[in-house]
Parts: C-alpha cells; structure tokens; sequence
C-alpha cells in the first residue's frame, strides 16, 4: 500500500486562504473547554477486560503544545483539535460534574440525595466505568441513582453497563429516556446497523493512523470509543414538555424536542443548580442536518424553534449551559447569545435552501450558493466541523422535495457500475480518462478528479492507476477540508483504494452486543430486514416462540415474502429457547443441532430451522469507494 502523501501547492494555496478568511482568536473557547478541571487519567488511557485498549488519547499527542496547524490539515479544524485534547473530569457548577475527553461524547453526574444521577453514559461501558470511577475518587464512593438517556444515539447509551450492573439492572434501576427513544435506536442501530456501521468506519475515521495526514479529530469529540456496547430499554419515557420528575431528590423539568439532532431527543432543567442541559441540540458547532454515515433527516424547522423554545422556557433561570459534546457556557448574556444563532443558524440554512428550491434550483446548485450571513459567520460556534452547509442543505431539500430533483434524466439512472463503463466508453478508454484526471489533478480540481476517476474505477476496480489517482485527489480533499467527518471519508476512501483487500469467502460480521440486549419484539422486528426476498420463494415457515428469559410467546410467519410476528398464548407446541440463543442462531454462532444437542432449545425446530436458512448474514466489510 502506498503511503499517504504531502500538501500540494493547491492544497497549500487553500489552507492559507481559509486561514485568513478565520475569525479572531480571542482564547475563550480555550478558557471554557479548561474551566473547572479536577482530575484526569494519564492520557485518558482505559483498557478493557482482555488487555486491549477502549480508549486513548496519546496517538494525538502530536497535537500539543500549541503546535501550528500542519500543512496537511485544514487550520480550523486544527484549532478544534486541540480544544478537544482538554480531559478528565470538570466542575460544571455546584453538585454538576462532566467527564469530558473520554469517548466522542461527554458523561454527566449530578449528586444526588443518595448517590449519582448519570445522564449519557458514553458510547461503550470500559470508558464510562473509568469516568464513574474518577467521579467517585473526588466526590465519593456512591452508587448510580438513575440514569438519563438524552437522545437515541449510540454514543449517549452504548456505555450504561459501565454505570449500572447487572444487579442494579434486574433490581429496577430507573433508566429514563424521551419517548420514542427505544424505537429509534433500533432503528439506527440494528435496522440499519450494518450499513451505518460500515459507513461509521469512514465519518469516525476508525481505520485511519492518528497523524497530521490521518484522523486528527471527529468534530464533536476526537474519536468514538471501542468497549463493550450495549442497549439497555428506558424504564421511564418523556413525553412532554413541562414534566417534571424527582429523581434521587434532584427536580428535573424536561423539554422534549422530537425530530432535531435525534428522532427521539430532550432537553432538561435543573431548578436548584440553575443549569440547563442542551442534550446534542447545541454544540459549538454546525451539526448534521443529514448525517454521512446515514440516518433519518432532521427538521431543521423544527430544531431551531426547540432551541428558542428554550430560551423561553430556562432561559431566565439558567446560570450554566452545558451539552452532550464540547464546553459548557456560564452566564445568562453568553447563554442566550450563543443559543440565538445556533438557532438561527439551522433556521437560515432551512429558509434558504426553500427559497433557491422555489427558484427552481437543484440540491446541487443550491449546496454551491448558500453562504452564512457575516453575523453568524464570523462565529466559531457556527462552523462546519461536524455538519456543513453544503450537505445540510440537500438535507433540507430531501426533507421536503426528496431525492428527485425533478429532471427526467435523473429519474431512471444506471446504476454505478453500468454507468462508469458507458462513460469510459463516451469519453475514449480508461487512458483517456486517465489523461484528463491527471490534467484536472495537476491544475488542482479534486473535486472533478474525483468525479471522472470513479467512473474507472468502478468500470474497472483492478486498474491500479485509476485506483491510486483516485485516491491521490480525496487525499488532497480530505486535507483541506474544515469537517472532522468530511476529512475522515476522504481520507479513507484514499486508504482503501490504495489497500487491495483480499475478498471474503463468509460474512465478515459485525457486532452483535446491541442484539442480545433487546427486547424480544425488536429483536424479532430485525429479523425481518434479514429475509432475503430474493430466495424464500413460496416457502411460508410458520411457528410460535416462546423465550424462556424473557417469559414471553410470538407467532412467527413468512407470508408473500414478509416476516411478521404477533404476540401470542403460551403453548407447548412452542419452540423454546432464550434470546441469545436465537441471536447465536441468526449470526452463526451456534447451529441449530448443537443448540438441541446442549439443551439450549426444545420443541419441534423444523420450521425455525426452514427460517433461518432464508436469513442473510451481512458482511461488515462491504465496499464503499469500489463496486
């Protein structure tokens, strides 16, 4: 594989150019992201059960000591960088502690009358227990009183068996979350688990060297953990605003704000601190409004009347801001100011892109034209580290208009790899094409490289040329660009085409920790996704289930190649097994035979066997930047 490789003097030419164009460093930021700190672990180093390593900082220890911004990394994105070096545990304001720098995003605790309010517990539980740890080493050994999910991403519950034992699990620990929260995470996380996943790998950058030419951070955070991952259910939903609940002897007052940063997401107030928790809502960034790694599309209406609602509702009361990523904000005047334009700021990218789409504009053209006004450009709490004005205002557009953008030619496609090879075909062979990128790269139009290239390269995955030409031009987009995730898709895109992987003879598969912890419906519900259309054919399997740790009975069946499942009696012609079994089933884990031969399932199997022969195991591994 070669090697990544140096600026150009384009890139060179941009980064000096975006430089320029920065507001003023005043240091605040700086100030903030150190406030209140107590404590850290060496390089926020935590390692797992078996000796591998959940989480560290050290790899980006060549972003220290204020070191300038190399030429191989965008100088915003630099500054943001060394901001979110800054970890350990912080003081928000009295009885409110943040352990920040240990994950992606941030965990908080709130003292209570007993013990620790947890509110999101990280994406993976080693690192989560290492932040409980270090809370308890300076403010006491307390148990975990509660537990608040903000939103349905992984990264705000995927860590909770590291607050919350098992024990504390079985005996009714209070787990309290917005409504909806259960279905979405579900939805994002198994549903579509495996895609995302796959993509997550590229927005994250978990395939990249840490280094001035590789992952230098995600935006929200420097990176995402990889502990244990689990999805435990709420026992507790939000449904509306003004509720109020007493937990530990903490008054919480919620705001629920569905369709913003997440389907299922809420705000809260904390009467006697004074201190408004802003979920993933606010961050001192511009957020998705579509995410790349794939995900429903926000409401950029709807998130920015949430943001004002708040102001209403706290605004006055609240003497600290603080959020699920990044530094809180201390002071009504900072507060309401910054809460001001990141609500305007999804408001106005929303308005616009409506506006160019009644003057007929395409989401192409319009992602070219919007341009924050100077107000909220000159902010750095508004720029695109995470989410950025081009692909947001698609989103919008999609939200309302949809993927069409009402041009017939566009209506009925060729898919990829049909396509490439007509154009490499129209435009005169692969040295053709080659010709013409090498012109565009050496003038420095990456982007069209970029564009021509992947023809051949989907026409023709074997043609190293192509591959490593192709590669050259995102490497040059991913140094240039502000957006930690736009970087990391880039630049792995460059990896892999540079990178022959060898092929698979079995699915590569993914993890499994999020399907053993589900409930038992939505674990039959992700069956469903599995049933391969293509290959059931007439067969209609039938059976009732019953799941001897969950005490609980479905009727299954296939009818006109859908998997459905009900609720059902208790029967003795039930197959019985628990529901680790059945996932160890549905991913190879087990077989069939050798779950009967243990005990582990009793009953008639035939038809869940005829089941699961029908179930498709999906490969992790999937190709993204090849065919």
């Amino acid at each position: 594989m070669s090697q990544p490789k140096d600026a150009t003097s384009a890139t060179l030419a941009a980064q000096a150019a975006l430089l320029a164009s920065l507001p003023a460093e005043d240091g605040v930021d700086f100030e903030r992201a150190r406030r209140g700190f107590i404590d850290t672990l060496p390089d926020a180093r935590v390692e797992t059960a078996r000796g591998g390593v959940a989480w560290d900082l050290s790899p980006f220890d060549f972003q220290g000591g204020g070191a300038p911004a190399p030429d191989t990394v965008n100088p915003s994105l630099w500054r943001l960088a060394q901001l979110n070096l800054n970890h350990g545990l912080y003081k928000v304001t009295e009885g409110i502690y943040q352990v920040r720098g240990f994950d992606l995003s941030n965990i908080t605790f709130v003292e209570g009358n007993e013990g620790f309010i947890v509110v999101d517990p990280l994406t993976s539980a080693e690192p989560a227990a290492a932040a409980l740890a270090l809370m308890r080493k300076h403010r006491g050994d307390k148990p975990v009183s509660a537990v608040i999910y903000t939103h349905s991403h992984v990264d705000h519950y995927g860590g909770v068996k590291g607050v919350l034992t098992d024990a504390d699990i079985a005996a009714g620990a209070r787990i309290i979350a917005p409504e909806g929260f259960l279905a979405e995470a579900v939805s994002e996380n198994v549903l579509a688990g495996n895609a995302m996943g796959r993509r997550a790998t590229y927005m994250y950058g978990a395939l990249l060297h840490r280094g001035p030419r590789g992952h230098v951070d995600s935006g929200l955070g420097k990176a995402v953990s990889s502990g244990q991952v689990n999805l435990i259910a709420p026992t507790e939903s939000i449904s509306k605003t003004g509720t109020r609940l007493t937990l530990d002897g903490v008054e919480i007052v919620f705001q629920v704000t569905p369709g913003t940063e997440a389907p299922a997401e809420m705000n809260f107030f904390f009467p006697r601190h004074r201190a408004l928790c802003m979920a993933e809502n606010c961050t001192c960034q511009l957020h998705n409004l579509y995410t790349p790694r794939g995900a429903q599309v926000r409401d950029a209406k709807a998130w920015s009347f949430y943001i004002d609602e708040a102001i209403d509702l706290f605004a006055d009361q609240s003497e600290v801001l603080f959020a699920s990523h990044h530094w809180p904000r201390w002071g009504k005047a900072d507060q309401v100011a910054f809460l001001e334009k990141q609500s305007d700021l999804y408001k106005f990218i929303h308005d616009q892109t409506l506006r160019l789409a009644n003057h007929g504009l395409t989401p192409l053209e319009i992602a070219e034209q919007v341009k924050l006004p100077p107000s909220l450009a000159d902010e750095w709490h508004t720029r695109s580290y995470y989410g950025t004005i081009s692909h947001n205002t698609k989103a919008v557009y999609q939200r309302y208009l949809g993927w069409f953008d009402g041009n017939p030619a566009n209506l009925h496609k060729h898919p990829p790899e049909a396509a490439a090879r007509r154009y490499v075909d129209a435009i005169g062979g692969a040295d053709a094409v080659l010709a013409k990128g090498r012109a565009a790269f050496d003038a420095g139009d990456y982007r069209w490289v970029a564009e021509l290239v992947n023809h051949l390269v989907f026409a023709d995955p074997d043609n190293m040329e192509a591959r490593n030409l192709q590669a050259d031009a995102l490497e040059q987009l991913g140094y240039q660009a502000e957006s930690g995730p736009w970087r990391d898709f880039y630049l792995t895109g460059a990896q892999e085409l540079r990178l022959v992987r060898p092929k698979a003879t079995t699915p590569r598969q993914g993890a499994t920790g999020q399907l053993r912890t589900l409930p038992a419906d939505q674990l039959l519900d992700s069956l469903s996704v599995r049933l391969n259309g293509d290959t059931v054919g007439r067969a209609q399997p039938a059976m009732l289930l019953t799941f001897t740790d969950a005490d609980e009975t479905f009727s299954l069946k296939v009818r006109n190649g859908v998997l459905h499942h009900r609720p059902a009696k208790p029967s003795e012609t039930a197959i019985r097994l628990s529901r680790n079994t059945l996932v160890d089933l549905v991913v190879g884990d087990r077989t069939l035979e050798a779950a009967a031969t243990d005990g582990l399932i009793e009953g008639d199997a035939a038809p869940l066997s005829e089941l699961l022969e029908q179930l498709d195991r999906f490969d992790f591994w999937f190709e993204i930047v090849l065919p």
